[in-house]
């Protein structure tokens, strides 16, 4: 980007695995920019972001953070998205409305396939990314090495900036590739410029003729210059870098050690010259050009004594404090740093503000000010949830609370949702692993003063029948008045597995009049929820086939009961057997996990069915296999243990299946149901 061109704010998203040290980025560029004249740290808790609870309490980013700098008179808007692999959602709701991102991590070979998440999220959804390759100062690997295993987990050419200048075990400073520049890091300031040692003329040239290739394969003229052997002008090399950037053709890699300020500046100057402006960001998510002021929200938040806040980015136009956008009124339009906020008059586009008080206002919204529909490309679904709990409250007084803070919840995170499984009348809530359900029940506690309970779900099983019989079932009671009196002949039988439930009448001759016959069914149900074994019964068939009635004493309520009856000393004698639920799932892990991932299966009861390559993934597998919902429940969290964190699974009922001897005694005791029917 040209200094002629746009001045509106730019914003990019700071993303990358746990522990690559997005947050000490963050308050480095926020340093370096002179936005803050000295540098927090996670350690003391003193930075810009991470200042919640939750998060001082793990030392990591659990949740988006809006920071915005100034440099070389360009303003700047950043996010900095929570690394963990159970806080994804944040990031991709964040990266929806950034010109581009910073992809943080650390240069070791070993730990490259954590980054393919990202980059191929990134690559998925067409922003611009730079690599930057942090705490370079700490290693002993090769960079080169490093970024060749980076290339594998990378659909898009890495474009190597930089080569390090090491000094004995340390890097000391870097070579830029384009400028042909020498410098040497400077603690907390900008590098010194240096003459290149001797014995790295060899490596450099051979650097820079790597880069050169690679812009070559999106520039004629540039290739007919390098196979002329003739040197292009350092000027079209930034041109070619810059719009190859904004065209998602590459991924520029720099180095840096941020903790230290190292290459910090070096890539601010990048982000100046390289990063789209807003209105390249807005053709991309089909906005067009011309028309109404226009912003999406990304997050909403709600904030004790302020209200519901919608963290937005301005695409299009001005928007005022006080203005309408569809149908509510922004009272505040406030810029954010970390926690703080400060009011402004208005913000206009490419700016990241927060919007007050938006009660009726949702994540992913598109506001303007005449409320009209606009679809915008890019906002992403929510993930499918990976692990539950059941929530409760400790107080049964608390219930009503409990349901309008979890909204609220649900609402800020929306990788969270709630569920109300009616087999075992459990409220569940659901979320992406342990540690994102912890912070949920984290911040239940400490912003709305509940105290709940958790557990395990249970598993929905079922029971049926193996074997047919007839059964009488009457109900007679004498009062003083009116009597009860009901009577009934039935005819239990077995369906096959996934039939359900089927009442049939073969009632002749006025034997029971056709009004008390419903009754009938609805004692047959109303038994069926909780069979011999202690679960609800299905794949059963129930013929009416004969009865009486008193003129006087029946009724739909003696008929109903006369049916429980009926079915109670019926269903044991069916040779009643317990049904477990079987998923399919699908896992997906790197390739060098496959194996470990196929002993998961097969430790958990699980059938595999195969394996083959995940499509539009390379390096990574997908497994295929029949697993008992029983095991389900902490899957993930063994799964990212034996993967780095990278194995997930998706999961669907597919099937039930009878279950015997000791394992289903246990599950029938444990539900206070009666003994298993012999073998």
């Amino acid at each position: 980007m040209s200094e002629a061109q746009s001045t509106a704010p730019r914003c990019v998203a700071l993303v990358g695995p746990y522990l690559s040290g997005k947050t000490t980025l963050l308050e480095s560029l926020l340093y370096v920019s002179g936005t803050r004249h000295r540098k927090g740290t996670v350690k003391d808790g003193t930075t810009v972001g991470d200042t919640s609870a939750e998060a001082r309490a793990r030392q990591m980013g659990v949740e988006v953070n809006v920071a915005h700098g100034e440099f070389m008179g360009d303003q700047w808007r950043f996010l900095d998205c929570p690394g963990s692999v159970e806080l994804l959602q944040e990031a991709m709701d964040a990266l929806s409305v950034a010109d581009a991102a910073v992809v943080v991590c650390e240069p070791e070979i070993d730990r490259a396939a954590v980054v393919a998440p990202v980059l191929r999220y990134l690559e998925d959804i067409g922003v611009p990314h730079v690599l930057f390759i942090n705490k370079i100062d700490n290693t002993e690997n090769r960079v080169r090495d490093v970024l060749s295993e980076l290339q594998n987990r990378s659909k898009l050419p890495l474009v190597l900036r930089q080569v390090p200048i090491r000094e004995g075990d340390g890097v000391t400073g870097y070579y830029d590739l384009v400028s042909e520049r020498a410098y040497h890091y400077k603690e907390g300031e900008a590098s010194d410029l240096i003459p290149l040692p001797d014995d790295m003329t060899a490596r450099t040239g051979e650097a820079r003729a790597e880069m050169l290739e690679s812009l070559a394969d999106f520039d004629d003229k540039l290739l007919e210059k390098l196979i002329e052997d003739t040197t292009p002008e350092k000027s079209e090399v930034y041109a070619d870098l810059a719009h190859d950037l904004a065209q998602n053709l590459i991924v520029p890699v720099v180095l840096g050690a941020a903790q230290h300020d190292h290459g910090v500046r070096r890539l601010l100057k990048l982000l100046r010259h390289e990063t789209p402006d807003v209105s390249v960001t807005a053709a991309r998510k089909g906005i067009d050009a011309e028309g109404e002021a226009l912003a999406q929200v990304f997050k909403t938040a709600f904030v004790p004594h302020v209200g519901k806040l919608a963290l937005a980015r301005v695409f299009r136009g001005t928007i005022k404090d006080g203005e309408t956008l569809g149908g509510v009124r922004v009272s505040g339009v406030l810029r954010v740093q970390g926690v703080e906020t400060s009011k402004l008059a208005a913000a206009g586009a490419g700016d990241v503000v927060a919007f007050g008080r938006m009660e009726e206002v949702h994540a992913g919204a598109v506001l303007t000010p005449s409320g009209a529909a606009v679809e915008i490309l890019g906002w992403p679904d929510p993930l499918s949830p990976v692990f539950a709990q059941v929530i409760g409250t400790e107080n049964r007084a608390d219930d009503v609370k409990l349901s309008g803070a979890l909204h609220k919840l649900c609402e800020e995170d929306r990788a969270l949702s709630v569920v109300h499984v009616a087999d075992t009348q459990q409220m569940l809530l659901q979320g992406q692993g342990e540690m994102h359900l912890s912070l949920a029940f984290d911040r239940l506690a400490s912003k709305y003063n509940l105290k709940t309970t958790r557990g395990r779900p249970d598993v929905p099983y079922k029971e049926t029948i193996r074997k047919s019989v007839a059964e009488h079932g009457r109900f007679k009671r004498q009062t003083g008045g009116h009597g009860q009196f009901g009577d009934i002949h039935v005819e239990i039988r077995p369906l096959p597995r996934g039939k359900g439930f089927v009442f049939e009448d073969k009632i002749f001759g006025g034997h029971i009049p056709r009004q008390y016959i419903p009754a009938v069914e609805d004692g047959v149900k109303d038994y069926l929820v909780r069979g011999p074994l202690g679960f609800p019964v299905v794949d059963i068939a129930v013929t009416l086939t004969d009865g009486t009635y008193h003129s006087v004493d029946s009724s739909e309520a003696a008929f109903k009961q006369a049916a429980r009856i009926a079915m109670s000393e019926g269903l044991p004698k069916c040779d009643p057997v317990l049904l477990e639920p079987i998923c399919a799932v699908t896992i997906s892990v790197p390739s060098e996990f496959t194996s470990k991932a196929n002993t998961i299966v097969s430790s958990r009861r699980g059938r595999i069915l195969g394996f083959d390559a995940r499509p539009g993934w390379p390096g990574w597998d997908e497994v295929t296999a029949h697993m008992p919902q029983a095991e389900l429940s902490d899957l993930i969290i063994e799964l990212r243990s034996a993967t780095l964190g990278l194995g997930s699974f998706t999961m669907a009922f597919d099937h039930l299946v009878e279950i015997s001897g000791k394992e289903a005694e246990r599950i029938i005791q444990a539900r206070g149901g009666g003994a298993v029917a012999a073998q």
